[in-house]
């Protein structure tokens, strides 16, 4: 995790899946601290991600959203963003294209 110009950003790459879940959580948690409103994902790197980990992506940004924040998934693989779409969460997610965040910015 680094910090970007709206707030932390977390990189996820590899798979996302039940059986990292667990990490997933505790790293969202962790780039949230109590009251945090803005968080960027940088999922440039991620090759797959199943449906839990899409709606831990989905919970935290409905924690942030409430919060009066938001979450940005930074640059998604056509299946990943395919996925978000038929699940609705890409109306609570705001999805950017483009390359890896870099500290600074996002």
């Amino acid at each position: 995790m680094s910090p970007g110009r709206d707030g932390p950003v977390l990189v996820l790459s590899g798979e996302a899946d039940f059986t990292s879940l667990a990490v997933l959580n505790d790293a969202l948690a962790a780039a949230m601290p109590g009251g945090a409103r803005h968080l960027t994902v940088d999922v440039c790197g991620l090759r797959f991600a199943d449906t839990a980990s899409v709606r831990a992506l989905l919970l935290a940004a409905l924690t942030l959203k409430d919060q009066g924040g938001f979450l940005v998934l930074l640059g998604p693989q056509p299946a990943l963003r395919q996925v978000l779409t038929l699940l609705g969460a890409d109306q609570a997610i705001t999805i950017r294209a483009g390359a890896r965040a870099v500290p600074g910015g996002t």
